[in-house]
């Protein structure tokens, strides 16, 4: 991917992502490293006029808080070996996580559902400057697609909604036994009560605590399943 950059201290960020995500034990290569600058730029540009973070949030942080934090359900979804891989991004905002991993993860399919329409123009955007064609963007809820889309995702998650006791029962008509609903948590005290919640019944698969690189702040990833 040929590239003229327009954004200033390149080299600096490129180094903090690769540097970021080897500590989660991810190696990015040059094309993936290009994509997700790009992605950073045009986040940086838009977010000046529409709301897509908060404003003057330190690069430092953007690259830790959002990009990163992305990458870390990366290697679960590596995980599923030869099982094609297709998340469900309830509430993607600007694109976090789903988009960030389709910048890396190009066998994989995406589908990012997000109501904001600003927030699906930009999106949409991206998409045709990054050239991506392994997302789709619905620009709706999901509620109106649950029946059409039970069983269709390998993976569900979601940054917008982190509380289980909203996000499962919004999602469970989609879940069937071979799906993994992956939770993006700050603390395992959120998982209480998961598996005697109405709406299961669910089961706790796998639980990852860790340290975002560049900011320290505390994640739990959690997968959960229906039995």
């Amino acid at each position: 991917m040929e590239i003229r950059w327009r954004y200033g201290s390149v080299l600096d960020k490129r180094k903090l992502l690769q540097e970021g995500a080897g500590k989660l034990g991810i190696a990015l290569g040059s094309a993936e490293l290009d994509r997700l600058l790009i992605y950073f730029g045009e986040l940086t540009k838009w977010s000046r006029r529409i709301n897509l973070i908060a404003r003057d949030t330190p690069e430092v942080q953007i690259l830790g808080n959002h990009f990163l934090d992305s990458l870390t359900l990366l290697p679960l979804l590596l995980a599923e070996g030869s099982r094609e891989v297709h998340l469900l991004d309830v509430g993607t905002g600007a694109g976090f996580p789903g988009l960030v991993l389709a910048c890396v993860l190009p066998e994989a399919r995406f589908t990012l559902v997000e109501p904001r329409q600003k927030r699906v123009t930009f999106l949409r955007h991206l998409l045709r400057t990054l050239q991506l064609n392994n997302v789709e963007v619905v620009a709706d809820r999901i509620e109106p697609h649950a029946l059409a889309w039970q069983g269709r995702f390998s993976h569900i998650t979601s940054r917008a909604v982190a509380e289980p006791g909203l996000f499962l029962p919004l999602v469970r008509s989609l879940v069937t036994a071979e799906t993994k609903v992956i939770l993006m948590l700050a603390r395992e005290e959120a998982l209480a009560g998961i598996e005697e919640m109405a709406f299961g019944p669910w089961r706790i698969i796998e639980t990852k605590p860790l340290a975002l690189p560049l900011t320290g702040v505390p994640r739990l990833l959690a997968v959960v399943g229906i039995y």
